[in-house]
């Protein structure tokens, strides 16, 4: 127990404290079906209303790991020409907790086969952090201002992207958080939200009738932090039932489920196992998604889609 709340003081320090600028957004497995989470410019894609609720809880067993919960829903307007989605999200690292709202929008250009669409969003979250709560050593009299007030604070942010796709291809260009917002009013510390780039491509090719192969890949670029890399590989059943797998570089290794439960409805698992020292101290990531689209129109109904 005395190794992990050390675990999770460390990750407290090393994100939020002292001089350092690396802050990471939250994470999620199944990035090709939470697109909305890190392009604003996918909104509208799938043509259709379509709602995704996705939970996620990091690192089982450590205490203070992630937990992250999030709800998109986005849609065509103006003959799909225009874009719009509003993501909910909540995310819990340790003391601190972030809740807050995004709003995207995208000029989506129509082409005979294809789409390319140009997003921008806003968002507005609470950010509190509680570091009087931590437990430090309690016979000691040594202080540590860092630890003595909490945070809360309403952050704003703004963010951009590009994405393209059609039926079987697509790939993304995006930066959602391009403010360098203060997390704290202390002047003396000086952590900020850092830069994020994301860079997301994916085909889907046809094996037979039966068989689809579907390999996509999520390059994650932070300032202050190394490049990483999420490489995905996905094998699709009838259109009914997906099993793949995912390397996350120098982190973790996955393996994933998708079931298309109806013309409406897809359920998808994620777990992850670390490959590095953690795997030691946790029991893996467990991310469920579940997301259902207004896709019925009479007797229509949606024709399968890929990402």
């Amino acid at each position: 127990m005395k190794f992990k709340i050390t675990i999770a003081l460390i990750f407290l320090t090393s994100l939020y404290i002292g001089k350092l600028h690396a802050q990471q957004s939250a994470m999620y497995s199944q990035y090709m079906f939470n697109t909305l989470a890190v392009n604003p410019a996918y909104a509208g894609s799938r043509n259709v209303i379509s709602a995704t609720a996705l939970l996620r809880s990091q690192w089982t067993g450590i205490t203070g790991a992630p937990k992250t919960s999030t709800f998109t829903i986005d849609a065509p307007l103006k003959d799909k020409r225009i874009g719009v989605g509003l993501q909910i999200f909540n995310d819990k690292l340790g003391v601190t907790n972030s809740t807050g709202a995004v709003f995207s929008y995208a000029y989506r250009i129509r082409m005979e086969k294809a789409t390319l669409s140009f997003g921008m969003q806003g968002s507005a979250s609470q950010y509190s952090a509680t570091f009087s709560n931590v437990s430090l050593q309690p016979t000691s009299e040594v202080y540590d201002p860092a630890f003595a007030n909490d945070v809360r604070k309403v952050l704003f942010n703004v963010g951009t992207g590009v994405y393209y796709n059609s039926d079987k291809f697509y790939a993304g260009l995006s930066s959602p958080e391009l403010l360098n917002s203060r997390l704290s009013s202390d002047t003396g510390n000086l952590s900020r939200k850092a830069f994020h780039l994301y860079l997301a491509s994916g085909y889907v090719f046809d094996i037979n009738n039966d068989f689809k192969f579907k390999p996509s890949f999520l390059f994650k670029a932070v300032n202050g932090s190394p490049l990483q890399a999420d490489l995905n590989a996905t094998i699709w059943i009838k259109d009914k039932v997906a099993v793949g797998a995912q390397y996350r570089t120098s982190a973790d290794i996955l393996g994933l489920l998708e079931i298309q439960i109806s013309p409406q409805i897809r359920f998808g698992y994620a777990y992850d196992h670390s490959v590095t020292p953690l795997r030691n101290y946790n029991s893996g990531s467990h991310e469920i998604m579940l997301r259902y689209e207004f896709g019925f129109n009479g007797s229509k109904v949606l024709s399968p889609r890929y990402f």
